[in-house]
C-alpha cells in the first residue's frame, strides 16, 4: 500500500511537471515576436528613423494594426485632407482633450507641413470655441429638434445667397454692436431669422459671442480656409462628443465644399488623436524623452523631404 501510494505521488509530480513544461513552452511561443510585428517595427523604423517609446510598448499584437491604420491616414500625403490641415485638426482635437503629448506632436508636424503661427492659433481657437459652445448647448438644454431645424434653416438662407450671387448682407459694424438688441438686428440682417440658440443666449453676453462667431468662426477672411474651420469643428465635436457641435459644423462644412471623404477623415484623424492620447497618458511616459523623441522624428522627415525636394528639382533641370 505504502508503494502504491509513492508511485501516485511520483506519477502525479511527473504530470504536473510534464505539464508546467508544456505551458512554458507555450509562454515561449507566444513571446516570440510575430512576423507583422517584426515587418511593422522595421517599417515604423524606416518611416521615423527611429523606433518611438510609444512603438515599443505598445502591445505586440496590436501595432501591426495601429501602425498600418496610422501609415495610412495620418502619415499618408495623398489623402482627401492635405496634410498641414490633418495636423491642424490633430492640433486642436489634442487641445481640448487636453493631451500635453499630443498637443506637442501635432503642433510640431503642422510647422513642418507648412502652417503658419496663425494657422496653428487659429486651430486652437476654433477647437476652444467649440468646447464653449458644447458647454452652453448642454448647460441650457438646448432642445436638439429645434437645434437641428435652425441649422436647416441656416443653411437653406446661406445656400440661396450663394447660389443668387448677391453680395453678403452689410454687416453692423462690430463696435456698433454693443447690446443683445443690436446683436440680434445683426444676426437677423445676415441670416434673415435669429435661431434659438442665439436668441436665448444670456442677453449681456450676446454682442461678444456673436461678434466672435461673425468675425472669427463663420468667416471666410481669416488665416484658415473656412471649410478647414468647420471640419476642425467637426472633429472636435465628434470626439468630445458634442453632437450639437458635430452637426453644426458637420453641415456647414459640406455646405463648403467638404466631400463626404473629407467629413470620414476628419473624425478619424480625431478618432486617432484620442486612441493614441489615451494610451500615452496610460503609460504616464515622460514628457521631456517624449519631446525629444518627437524632435528627432521632425528632423529626420525634414531630411527626407529635402531630399524629395532636391531629386524634384534635379529632374526638371
Amino acid at each position: 500500500m505504502k508503494i502504491m501510494s509513492q508511485l501516485i505521488i511520483s506519477l502525479t509530480v511527473l504530470l504536473s511537471c510534464n505539464a508546467f513544461a508544456a505551458d512554458m513552452a507555450k509562454d515561449t511561443e507566444k513571446a516570440k515576436p510575430s512576423m507583422a510585428y517584426k515587418t511593422a517595427m522595421e517599417d515604423i523604423k524606416s518611416s521615423l528613423g527611429m523606433v518611438p517609446t510609444m512603438f515599443k510598448m505598445y502591445p505586440p499584437e496590436g501595432l501591426p494594426g495601429a501602425w498600418e491604420e496610422m501609415k495610412a491616414v495620418q502619415m499618408n500625403p495623398n489623402t482627401q485632407i492635405p496634410g498641414k490641415y490633418k495636423e491642424l485638426l490633430g492640433l486642436a482635437v489634442s487641445a481640448q482633450i487636453p493631451c500635453k503629448y499630443c498637443v506637442y506632436f501635432h503642433k510640431k508636424f503642422a510647422a513642418l507641413q507648412g502652417a503658419t503661427e496663425a494657422e496653428i492659433n487659429e486651430a486652437m481657437a476654433i477647437s476652444s470655441l467649440v468646447r464653449k459652445w458644447s458647454t452652453y448647448a448642454y448647460g441650457a438644454n438646448l432642445n436638439m429638434e429645434t437645434f437641428k431645424k435652425d441649422v436647416s434653416q441656416l443653411i437653406s438662407n446661406t445656400k440661396s445667397q450663394m447660389q443668387k450671387n448677391t453680395p453678403s448682407p452689410v454687416a453692423i459694424e462690430a463696435a456698433n454692436i454693443t447690446t443683445a438688441d443690436m446683436a440680434m438686428k445683426d444676426i437677423q440682417n445676415m441670416y434673415g431669422f435669429t435661431p434659438n440658440f442665439l436668441s436665448e443666449y444670456h442677453k449681456p453676453a450676446l454682442p461678444g459671442a456673436w461678434k466672435s462667431l461673425r468675425d472669427f468662426h463663420f468667416s471666410p477672411n481669416t488665416a484658415l480656409p473656412l471649410k478647414y474651420k468647420n471640419m476642425i469643428g467637426l472633429a472636435v465635436g465628434a470626439q468630445m462628443p458634442c453632437d450639437y457641435c458635430a452637426h453644426i459644423d458637420g453641415e456647414f462644412a459640406k455646405l463648403n465644399g467638404a466631400s463626404a471623404d473629407e467629413l470620414k477623415e476628419a473624425v478619424l484623424v480625431a478618432a486617432t488623436v484620442r486612441h493614441w492620447s489615451t494610451y500615452l497618458n496610460g503609460l504616464s511616459m515622460d514628457d521631456g524623452k517624449f519631446r525629444r523623441e518627437v524632435d528627432q522624428m521632425v528632423s529626420m522627415m525634414k531630411k527626407k523631404m529635402g531630399a524629395v525636394k532636391t531629386d524634384r528639382q534635379a529632374a526638371n533641370h
